[in-house]
């Protein structure tokens, strides 16, 4: 029997204004959501709705306020984001959560090239081949999306950003993940780079991935979706 990649049940998230006497600012009452292998499910809904918000729960960057995040690693039994020890958190973003956020945020002084070769070349550890293919994978994407040469053994917090922006979707996308959560990945592109990229969300789904996407573009989002779900609906649930 196939299971969800990713199921959410009775999520809630409520933020404490600490400055403001207390004040809860509920932003879902209860989310119930399972995404399966193959599927690109888009967050629809109008900004400050919690769209990247239930990203970053799925991610554990937000601590859920109720409810169950269960997310299916390519082996071994699903883990429990909510209550997930430190050190399992770390495992499931090293190996089966992909996220490419709004904003790239990197090492300093290291280079493009090894900021996107990065995941690859941890599991290499000492095997000098297997970093070498690392790096030549990371080649590979810079080049597929358009980082000029002459860029790869610069930093990328002196790119444009655009260029970081495509940096931080090839560090993301480059080691396959079964469950990959994308915040906004063509807001900062044109057109050619976004159609790339349109292309790499359909690769990633096309091998299995289970893709959850915010597109502030609503041609990507219609571009790259088997399913659109409205954010407004896990308003005021009971």
């Amino acid at each position: 029997m196939n299971h969800p990649l990713l199921r959410v049940e009775g999520l809630a998230k409520r933020f404490t204004l600490h400055h403001q006497d207390q004040l809860e600012l509920a932003v879902f009452d209860r989310v119930d959501l399972n995404v399966n292998a193959g599927e690109c499910v888009v967050l629809d809904g109008a900004s400050g709705l919690g769209k990247s918000t239930l990203l970053k729960l799925i991610y554990a960057n937000y601590r859920a306020s109720a409810g169950s995040i269960r997310v299916q690693p390519a082996q071994g039994e699903a883990v429990e984001v909510t209550t997930a020890s430190p050190r399992e958190l770390v495992r499931l973003r090293r190996d089966t959560i992909g996220y490419v956020s709004q904003f790239l945020r990197v090492i300093p002084r290291v280079s493009a090239l090894d900021v996107v070769a990065e995941s690859l070349a941890e599991d290499a550890g000492d095997d000098a081949c297997a970093i070498e293919s690392a790096r030549e994978q990371a080649r590979a994407w810079l080049t597929r999306l358009h980082i000029p040469e002459r860029l790869w053994h610069l930093p990328p917090a002196t790119f444009s950003g655009g260029e970081q922006q495509r940096i931080n979707i090839a560090r993301n996308m480059i080691k396959p993940k079964p469950l990959l959560l994308l915040d906004e990945p063509t807001a900062a592109l044109d057109a050619g780079n976004t159609r790339t990229v349109i292309e790499l969300i359909r690769e990633a789904a096309a091998r299995g991935a289970g893709v959850v996407g915010i597109f502030h573009d609503a041609a990507v989002g219609a571009a790259v979706a088997t399913r659109r779900i409205d954010v407004a609906d896990f308003k005021g649930r009971s």
